[in-house]
Formats: C-alpha cells, structure tokens, sequence
C-alpha cells in the first residue's frame, strides 16, 4: 500500500470532529510530500530540529505540532512556526513557550499533557498538578499561550481495558476543566484582566490515541489522533 493509500484509509474511518496528526518523525522529506500530495496539511514530529529542518524545505501551508517531549532550552528554535505544542508538563516550560512566543509577536497553542499511563517513562501532569499549574499567578499572566486541552498516553499493553479506563480518565479530566472553566467564565466581567486568562473558549481538543489504539480512543472521546506507522509504514 502507498503512502497515499494508507492515509485515504485512514482518513475514511475517522469522524468529521477528529483531526489527523500525521506523525511523520524519521521519516525523509520525500515521504511527506507523498501525504503532502493527498491532501495532509498536519504534521506531528518528535524532535524540534528535525522538525525545523522540515519546515524550511516543505510548503508553508502545512500545521506543523510538536508531539515529543520538550525541553525548555529548544523551545526558541520552533517559536517562529509550531501550530501547536502536545506535550507541555510544567510551568516552566509553559513560562518558555511564552517567552519565546513573546520575542516571535506570536500566540502558540499547546495542549497540556496528563500522565495517565502506569509505566513511569511517561511525562505528563497528575490532576493537583493540573490545577495548581492552572490556578497560579504565572500562568494567568501569560499573554502569549493558548490552552486548548489536553494529551496523553495510554500504556504500551495489549490490555484493552487498560487502555480504555486510562482513556476515559484523560476524558474525564478534559471534561471536568472545561466545565470548571465555563463556570468561571461564566462569572467574569468580559473586560476584566482575568477574562483574558479564562481558557474555557478554548478548550476544544483532546489528543489521545496512535496507530495502535486510535480507533478505542475515539470511541473514548478523542478529536486528534497521532498516526505514524499506519500511514508511513515501519520505522
């Protein structure tokens, strides 16, 4: 099966409200440009270098996500470009994106990742975590960040069930912040300070899912899926 073939497959099996991250880390220019050529615009990669590399060479059409884990001291080489950032676990490195959006007259979408597998090499934010992160001073004052929901990871397991309570977890958190915030909108003089900071407008996506258990994630609740190997084959 070609490129193509694969991507149309599995583009006709998704629901109009999940978008397709097409997770294309590894793999040559030559390869996107043939999922380029049928029709994906959206482009996950794990590594900001190679996904700088990239950008330079491809058309500028294309949403390009940052899917990996980040490390803060990189974060200026994506500033100019990235669409949107899955895996943001800190305030730190929140405070950075901002930084760095800041110097770049750029608003940068991220979704903030929950850990919700049971392997420990999983990043990501606990529920306190989430809330403290959410509630604090810093965060409120960040001008040049937009929230638009989460990201997580299920374990790497053959165990469905698994998979679907850490699933419906990470959708449970995702609906209890927007609720949460809607409340707190809902409160809020619209031209106060604070309702600049009120995420509830935003909070729109929940990323879960990959080539192996996408299809029980949308089952789960999910709007993006991240698929590589299904679409670009084996790495």
């Amino acid at each position: 099966m070609s490129i193509a073939s694969n991507l149309n497959s599995i583009k006709a099996t998704l629901p109009e409200n999940v978008t397709l991250v097409a997770v294309s880390k590894t793999k040559p220019v030559s390869d996107l440009m043939k999922a380029y050529e049928a029709g994906q615009r959206i482009f996950g990669e794990n590594k900001i270098q190679e996904m700088a590399d990239k950008w330079e060479q491809m058309p500028k059409d294309i949403q390009w996500h940052m899917i990996g884990h980040v490390q803060t001291n990189k974060v200026k080489f994506m500033a100019p470009f990235v669409s949107l950032i899955h895996g943001v676990d800190s305030l730190k490195l929140l405070q950075e994106i901002n930084k760095q959006a800041a110097k770049n007259n750029r608003v940068i979408d991220c979704l903030l990742q929950m850990h919700i597998a049971e392997e420990e090499t999983k990043f990501g934010l606990d529920e306190n975590e989430l809330n403290a992160l959410l509630s604090s001073t810093e965060f409120k004052e960040m001008q040049h960040i937009r929230i638009l929901g989460l990201m997580g990871m299920a374990t790497f397991t053959e165990n469905q069930n698994q998979i679907r309570k850490e699933f419906i977890y990470l959708k449970y958190i995702f609906d209890s912040l927007r609720n949460r915030d809607a409340q707190q909108h809902g409160g809020r003089d619209a031209h106060s300070r604070d309702a600049q900071r009120c995420i509830s407008t935003s909070i729109s996506t929940i990323s879960m899912g990959m080539s192996g258990d996408y299809q029980l994630a949308i089952e789960c609740g999910s709007t993006m899926v991240r698929i590589g190997s299904s679409i670009f084959g084996g790495r």
